[in-house]
């Protein structure tokens, strides 16, 4: 019986995760809508404030969120997430890493906060100073407006609720991140 579960600890629960993060390579932006390209990664590192975002349960009651984005030596990019968690009035921080899902010079990638399990990451519009970004998830459940500001031009808002809602994100349901804390 010992022997049993040697075995299983030993060859299929790390085959069991090789099946499972071969899986992740295969992450795309919803309906193929295209990742920008080009994209340079040192020029989107840094911090962005997150404008506006599709509620999910790890960003649940957040405010004052933030995403600060670096490079590490090994080419992956180092994910810094932070919020004010207005109900428990505390201050919450989660850090994962990016990976480039194909070509480093498009906005796709895959982001980890958990070990081997990835999400879709994509940039799907930014303008050229690389000031203002429309993020989708692998799916319409996951959409994020991020500024290196606290606020976006109505402009550029009217813009990229526009290609959310043309691609099928239901942007009625966005929640507009209060900046209010330092």
């Amino acid at each position: 019986m010992r022997q049993t579960k040697l075995f299983i600890a030993a060859v299929w629960i790390p085959a069991l995760l090789i099946i499972l993060t071969s899986w992740q390579k295969n992450i795309k932006v919803p309906y193929g809508i295209d990742a920008v390209k080009p994209f340079d990664v040192d020029k989107y590192a840094g911090t962005w404030y997150e404008i506006a975002r599709l509620d999910y349960k790890w960003e649940r009651n957040l405010d004052n969120v933030t995403a600060t984005y670096s490079l590490n030596d090994d080419g992956t990019v180092k994910v810094d997430n932070q919020g004010y968690d207005r109900k428990k009035d505390k201050w919450k921080q989660s850090v994962g890493k990016a990976k480039f899902v194909d070509d480093k010079n498009e906005g796709l990638l895959k982001v980890s906060f958990f070990g081997p399990f990835y999400s879709g990451y994509s940039v799907i519009a930014l303008d050229e100073n690389y000031r203002y970004a429309l993020v989708a998830g692998e799916s319409t459940k996951y959409l994020w407006i991020l500024s290196r500001e606290k606020t976006i031009p109505e402009t550029v808002k009217i813009e990229y609720l526009k290609k959310a809602r043309e691609i099928g994100y239901q942007t009625q349901d966005l929640i507009w991140v209060k900046h209010d804390k330092d």
